[in-house]
């Protein structure tokens, strides 16, 4: 990996280390850092991200989507409970171990198995999205997603079965053109027929939060150089 900045560029250096240690499950393995952009889909600028891992709070865009990002203390409870294990290891142990990204984990007995760096960097499905996180609204204290980061059920993330955590992927709505990118962080949906569970902010976004459910087009959304 390559990358050239200057102190100026401390900002983009930064945003480097998120979507390195942090991810899309879609990067290629060499990118290179500029005084003024970053080469992927979309250009990035000093003063992008706010905080750093080490204070537990990361915010950053991508075009123009802002994500944040908060790690979860390992006290609250799962969004999925029904995860069993993760890599051979209760849930939290995997989290605190680093042992998810693309780790096998089993839900109600049955084991699923994530998909290769490679594999997710050409994913593209069609099926249907679902909004989740209601339950989240009538409980004190918060939840924490599959991969340990504070659930925002007004955010723009997402669940997903099978991708890498985290990934960024683009959903578009089939039924209205609606189109955004959501940082995939957690597993589900574990309802027969849907492909992807997003958060209440998300589905607003797509328009089909009070239906509930939406024909979608997922695609994976490559940060490359």
């Amino acid at each position: 990996m390559t990358i050239r900045t200057g102190r100026r560029c401390l900002g983009l250096l930064t945003i480097v280390g998120i979507l390195l240690q942090f991810s899309c499950g879609v990067l290629s393995t060499s990118y290179e850092v500029t005084k003024k952009t970053v080469k992927t889909s979309y250009k990035v600028t000093k003063g992008l991200v706010k905080g750093t891992l080490a204070t537990g709070k990361l915010v950053y865009n991508l075009g123009e989507f802002t994500f944040q990002v908060i790690m979860a203390p390992l006290s609250w409870p799962l969004t999925h409970e029904e995860i069993e294990s993760v890599d051979g290891l209760p849930p939290k142990e995997a989290i605190r171990k680093g042992r998810v990204k693309r780790s096998p984990y089993v839900v109600n007995g049955k084991r699923y198995v994530p998909m290769s760096t490679k594999e997710a960097r050409n994913y593209r499905e069609k099926g249907t999205a679902s909004w989740y996180g209601y339950e989240t609204y009538r409980k004190k204290g918060g939840r924490m997603t599959a991969n340990g980061e504070a659930f925002n059920p007004e955010g723009l993330s997402a669940a997903h079965k099978l991708l890498p955590l985290p990934a960024h992927v683009r959903v578009t709505n089939l039924e209205n053109r609606r189109s955004i990118v959501v940082r995939v962080n957690d597993r589900g949906p574990f309802v027969e027929g849907r492909i992807i569970d997003l958060s209440a902010g998300a589905a607003k976004r797509l328009g089909f939060y009070k239906k509930g459910t939406a024909r979608v087009l997922v695609e994976a959304f490559e940060v490359s150089g």
